[in-house]
This record gives C-alpha cells, sequence and structure tokens, in this order.
C-alpha cells in the first residue's frame, strides 16, 4: 500500500475509532450489568468489569468493591461451593475459579493471567470413569495483599497468606506462610533478592 492510500485510509478510519474509543465505556457499563443481572444479586459501582465473566452452577459468589476483573474471567461454583472476592482484587485475563467447598480471596489480592484457583481434586477409582467418580473438596484461602504470578494453579486446601508472592506457573499444594515467595513445581519458597 503506498503512502499517500495509507494516509488517506487513516484519515477515514481515525474518526471512527475515536467514536469506538468513546463507545468502549458503555461496552463495560454493559459487561456490568450483564454480570450483575447473571449474578443476581448487588455488584458495587465500583467494579470495573473489561468483560462479562462466565458464569456455571450455583453461582454462590460474593464480589466485593473496587475489584478489577479482565476479559476471559471463568467462575464456577457446585455443590456447597462458594466462591469470596474481597475489595480491591485484581483477576486477570483468563483466570479460572472453580469451588466445591469454598474460595476465598481477601482484600487486595491480584491474581495474574490464565490461573487456575480449584478446591477440589477429582476422585480416582479403579474400573470407574475419572468423570464419574466425583470429587475431594477442601477450601482455600488467598490472604490480603497476595499476588499470584501468571499461569500459577492453587489447588485444594491451600491457604497462601498474608502478603505472599506465588512465582509465574508454580504449582501450589501446600500452604504459603505470609510474606513468603514460592515458585516452581510442586511450589518452594526462593528467597527474596536482597537491598532492592
Amino acid at each position: 500500500m503506498s503512502r499517500t492510500a495509507k494516509r488517506f485510509l487513516l484519515g477515514l478510519l481515525t474518526p471512527a475509532a475515536a467514536i469506538a474509543n468513546r463507545l468502549n465505556s458503555w461496552h463495560r457499563l454493559w459487561a456490568h450489568a450483564r454480570l450483575k443481572a447473571a449474578l443476581g444479586s448487588a455488584l458495587d459501582p465500583s467494579v470495573v468489569v473489561l468483560g462479562t465473566p462466565e458464569l456455571h452452577g450455583s453461582r454462590n459468589i460474593r464480589l466485593g468493591r473496587d475489584l478489577y476483573l479482565y476479559p476471559g474471567l471463568y467462575l464456577e461454583t457446585q455443590e456447597r461451593g462458594r466462591i469470596g472476592i474481597g475489595d480491591g482484587v485484581v483477576l486477570s485475563r483468563g483466570v479460572h475459579i472453580v469451588s466445591y467447598a469454598s474460595v476465598v480471596l481477601e482484600d487486595g489480592v491480584m491474581v495474574g493471567e490464565y490461573t487456575s484457583i480449584r478446591d477440589a481434586n477429582h476422585r480416582v477409582a479403579q474400573g470407574r470413569s475419572v468423570r464419574d467418580t466425583g470429587h475431594d473438596a477442601k477450601a482455600i484461602r488467598i490472604g490480603r495483599n497476595a499476588w499470584i504470578g501468571r499461569g500459577s494453579v492453587i489447588l485444594r486446601g491451600v491457604t497462601v497468606g498474608e502478603a505472599a508472592v506465588i512465582g509465574a506457573n508454580a504449582v501450589v499444594t501446600h500452604d504459603v506462610p505470609a510474606g513468603a515467595v514460592v515458585a516452581g513445581v510442586p511450589a518452594r519458597p526462593i528467597e527474596r533478592a536482597r537491598g532492592g
């Protein structure tokens, strides 16, 4: 494409792009309204919804204030499961949270893209399909201001302490103390950098 043609097309498209950018706030309002309707409960106006989350199961979900919810969020509650999200939480693109017991994210938690938080494992029984064996569930709690790195997996029964850091792509199978930094598969403590 010649520079002249490109300049001409950009001249035509730029005003349309400006209008589309202004309409983006309407898209957020629509996503907020859809989430509120799907939950059938109060959703604080301070919650920023960049794309309507995908909800499944009983929808036993409580959302706090000042949340930032990126597109591609998946929330599922089954059986007696519940999801509780505190104030000021950030759930990045593609986060999956599934609960058969309880998953609680306290105030200020930041969850990186494509993280999976699941409080139940499938049972395994000889001669039976895993799909038909049910689940063993145990509550997950993530403490205030914890930071969960991109692509992490947090499994049943785990408590992540306040201000703990989970490294990207970690698989967390045991409790993480407050202020600890863990990484790896399975996640293990690592030292913080000194002096920085």
